[in-house]
């Protein structure tokens, strides 16, 4: 969070101080100041504004639909929809976001573009002019000298925003030109690029704070002053011409992989997310939370996780998950006997966790999809089972809370069912969903290529004929509303109506879901489809309902549903100006890497503070993480710390014999990220969760920190036992390894927590947390008793390719050079080939080798062969041969586990029966 923003969030936490928390429209001031922009202005000026956001969305969903193609007009390249797509977000970051006049934020805001004109002077070649660089470096700090009112636009401020745009949109209108020139830039780029850089910096201050500029304006600075630098990481130094093509003209920079995902993907599904909460989904998955857990111990804060996932699922961002939720779920938190600070950090862990949840994980789950280079599938599948889990332990964490404190749940609308038929009846929906579930699939299936020319439109009415079922069932109901939480709840909602009244909303998810993991589209075609099915419910709801239940003044609800839809399509985009910002701004870090070869140079770094162990790079990288996600977005922050220090973990892993897959690492940068929107100092989502229920906000971050411990535990988990992210797992093992990881989990919880049955003594603590590990990696226990591989001299590497089954992993350690040829071991791993013979398979994996008296140098290495992809090349020296040996299932380290879980289990429930016995 930035410092600006953690003032502003501590101000208004002050303000709530003493009376309980902030009115609604404090609240929305709050999310508008961090999401949205906190500038609003009415009249004309506010229109154009609302036009503009309005404009953005329509123009993000012609270029992802098929029309353009169909109608052979107004198709984009990925590089012009870049273009557009920046120079939305600079114009609407300069008239949306006021610039803050706090003596740090006017001293930063100065020094930057002081900074970066000296810099782009002495980058300069000889010969090039240089006079105008001042000129604009003096113009952009006599802007922001002027100041910038809240209420209004002044005129220095439509200047920014119109020359950000014009920078943004130069490569789309001169692109002929551009290439003819390719690096070879001309005054008139250096002049735009210059433009470009100062005024994206200055956005970036803006709508996400000092942090990321600060951060992307060292990596500039470190472009030109690499020779400069410490020894470990010098360079030649990059010219301002190079520069000037890298980061602006090209696609290496700020138009690179980051804006591209945010143009073509992230954009559509924050704006199918807007369409939905629009239209009620998110009141509506509060109520159904409600109605289902708010019984229970804890039964808000319970209510509270799981409507904070659901709306997870629609919204990449925490504050205004926190405040959506909060805002009802935080005073009947309080009620039921949380602290304020309790009730804060309940809403926090669950709010931020929602960015873990596929299917959209904030803008991450696309992003994982350029940077490690596997379907989109693939990234949901592996990201899935963590977070579930995660979720899962959170309820469990709450219980674990309302039991110390011996808590109620909230009145129960109607009396529970005898539990037999409440078994009877959940198997008969689950059995029910599971019959539709299958009847949906093999219909469409049968369908698709019955009617090929017209399968589109025949699932369209189908889609329409249940959507009209649906809203008959939801008419019959009393329509939903959010219930005041600071009033006396008398009785709960009766589950039964409140989820039949809007589960028209699911439809549209059920496209998305569809689309992505059924007929495998792009993620932004399918949020394209989804976004549009929500379009069409959005005009549509209203006017139906109003005839189905009488209502009358059909013309009003039709007109009430297209307010809802404008309305939906400028949050959507107002929501993304930060996105789009941040991710172009964290192209200037990546291209800065790219340019100056700075990664090398940070996995010797790493390295020497590491010292070679695998642990302590973990830790290092978590701890990066941490500190940059202080002032950095989730998703800058996951694009920087991914850039940086993935790859370093997957070749150090590589040097200490740890074959880490590229995803997993990705997913620890992640989670880490996602982590400091809960660690005080800087939480913003603990600030704005303290603002709702008037607690303290350091308190609120430190009890959501430990809330958040599990996930913190999970990347370190997942990183050695690679089964939690369902790689190279069938659904059989996927399901035990979910159920085991899940009990694993809650043991976890019970520890950090302190409470399992009843309050734990410390060795029962230590216990646990000892079973928990078990259960997540028995392989480290089962290791120690039969090792898993067998040593084989080099020598006899053909006799190990013969003896080792095809598809089945050899570990070679090889001694070899890096890339600045310095001496390096590591480990390959090369899964064996089919073949008659050892040499056979060795020739098939790409392998061609010299034995010098005992010594196997590798002679050469087959272009595009497994051996290297492996990262084998000649001249290698094969030092040691794993092969794999016979082992003992991993799983037989449950039994010694479940023991210990039994003795604590008989430990626990003998005090615990004397204190209730002691109680009564």
């Amino acid at each position: 969070m930035s410092d600006d923003k953690q003032f502003q969030s501590a101000a208004v936490e002050q303000e709530a101080s003493g009376k309980g928390g902030l009115s609604q429209e404090e609240l929305d001031e709050l999310v508008a100041s961090t999401d949205t922009g906190g500038r609003s202005p009415s009249g004309p000026i506010g229109t154009f504004l609302l036009l503009t956001a309005l404009a953005w969305s329509l123009f993000q969903l012609w270029v992802a639909s098929p029309l353009p193609f169909m109608l052979n007009f107004g198709v984009f390249n990925q590089a012009d929809t870049r273009a557009v797509h920046l120079a939305f977000a600079l114009f609407l970051a300069f008239l949306a976001y006021p610039s803050q006049r706090t003596p740090a934020q006017m001293g930063l805001a100065l020094v930057v573009p002081a900074l970066l004109t000296v810099f782009f002077m002495v980058g300069a070649k000889e010969g090039t002019p240089i006079w105008w660089i001042p000129v604009i470096g003096i113009g952009v700090i006599a802007a922001i000298l002027l100041g910038s009112p809240k209420d209004r636009i002044p005129a220095w401020e439509w200047a920014l925003a119109i020359l950000g745009a014009v920078a943004s949109l130069y490569t789309l209108f001169f692109s002929d030109q551009i290439a003819t020139r390719v690096g070879a830039p001309i005054l008139q780029d250096f002049v735009i690029a210059v433009i470009g850089l100062l005024l994206l910096l200055e956005a970036t201050r803006r709508s996400l704070g000092p942090a990321l500029m600060i951060v992307a304006t060292v990596f500039l600075a470190y472009t030109f002053l690499g020779p400069y630098m410490p020894g470990i990481i010098a360079h030649k130094g990059n010219s301002l011409s190079e520069v000037v093509n890298h980061q602006w003209i090209t696609t290496e920079g700020v138009f690179g992989i980051a804006l591209g995902v945010s143009a073509s993907f992230v954009f559509l599904f924050v704006l199918f997310g807007s369409l939905l909460d629009k239209a009620g989904a998110g009141n509506y998955f509060i109520q159904v939370a409600f109605s289902l857990m708010g019984h229970m111990r804890g039964g808000p804060a319970k209510a509270a996780v799981v409507s904070s996932a659901m709306t997870g699922l629609i919204s990449g961002s925490s504050i205004a998950n926190v405040v959506t939720t909060g805002t009802f779920t935080i005073p009947l938190m309080k009620r039921v006997g949380f602290s304020s600070e309790k009730a804060g950090a309940v809403e926090v862990a669950s709010s931020v966790n929602g960015q873990i949840m596929p299917p959209v994980m904030g803008a991450a789950a696309f992003l994982m999809v350029e940077y490690v280079g596997i379907p989109y599938f693939d990234v949901v599948k592996h990201a899935f089972v963590p977070a579930v889990i995660s979720y899962i332990a959170l309820v469990y964490i709450v219980h674990l809370e309302a039991m110390k404190a011996n808590m109620q749940g909230l009145p129960r609308a109607v009396e529970p069912k005898p539990l037999v038929a409440w078994l009877i009846s959940t198997s008969f929906i689950i059995a029910s969903i599971c019959a539709l579930s299958f009847a949906v699939y093999y219909l469409m299936g049968w369908i698709r290529p019955a009617f090929p020319e017209t399968a589109g439109y025949i699932v369209f009415v189908l889609l329409v004929v249940v959507y009209i079922g649906l809203l008959y069932i939801a008419s019959k109901q009393p329509p939903l509303k959010m219930e005041d939480p600071n009033k006396p709840v008398e009785k709960l909602p009766l589950p039964g109506p409140t989820v039949k009244s809007g589960l028209h909303f699911i439809l549209p998810v059920v496209v998305l879901v569809w689309a992505l993991m059924v007929d495998r589209l792009s993620p932004g075609l399918s949020a394209f489809w989804a976004a549009s099915f929500m379009i069409f419910i959005l005009i549509t709801q209203r006017p139906i309902l109003a005839v189905m239940r009488n209502a009358g003044d059909i013309a009003g609800a039709t007109r009430a549903g297209f307010i809802d839809l404008l309305e939906g399509l400028v949050a959507g985009a107002r929501n993304m100006i930060g996105i789009g910002i941040a991710t172009a701004t964290a192209g200037i870090i990546v291209g800065a890497v790219s340019q100056t070869g700075v990664g090398s140079a940070l996995a010797d770094v790493v390295e020497v503070l590491s010292g070679g162990n695998i642990m302590a790079i973990l830790a290092l990288t978590a701890i990066l993480s941490l500190i940059l996600g202080m002032g950095l977005p989730t998703t800058a922050n996951y694009i920087v710390v991914s850039a940086l220090l993935a790859p370093v973990i997957v070749t150090l892993g590589q040097q200490n014999g740890l074959i880490v897959p590229l995803i997993a690492v990705h997913l620890f940068v992640f989670y880490f990220g996602i982590m400091a929107d809960v660690t005080p100092p800087v939480g913003l989502a603990s600030f704005a969760a303290a603002a709702v229920s008037g607690g303290d906000p350091i308190k609120t971050g430190v009890v959501a920190f430990f809330y958040s411990l599990r996930t913190a535990a999970l990347p370190f988990l997942f990183i050695f036992n690679t089964d939690l992210l369902l790689i190279d797992v069938g659904w059989v093992q996927g399901i035990f390894v979910f159920v085991m990881s899940t009990i694993a989990m809650l043991l976890f919880a019970a520890a950090t927590q302190g409470w399992f049955l009843t309050r734990n003594q410390i060795h029962e603590t230590v216990l646990l947390l000892l079973i928990a590990f078990t259960f997540f990696r028995p392989g480290f226990w089962m290791d120690m008793v039969v090792s898993p591989f067998e040593s084989v001299p080099p020598a006899q590497i053909e006799q190990a390719f013969g003896d080792t089954p095809p598809g089945q992993d050899l570990r070679l350690t090889v001694d070899g050079l890096n890339a600045v040829g310095d001496p390096v071991t590591f480990t390959a791993l090369l899964t064996v080939p089919e073949g008659e013979t050892g040499a056979d398979r060795i020739a098939a994996a790409g392998i061609e080798y010299l034995n010098n008296d005992g010594t196997i140098m590798i002679d050469n290495v087959s272009f595009g062969s497994p051996a290297q992809d492996a990262g084998l090349d000649w001249d290698q020296e094969i030092v040691e041969v794993l092969a794999p040996a016979p082992q003992p299932t991993k799983y037989l380290m449950y039994l010694p586990a479940l023991a210990l879980l039994a003795l604590v289990v008989f430990m626990q429930r003998g005090r615990a029966q004397r204190r209730s016995a002691v109680a009564a």
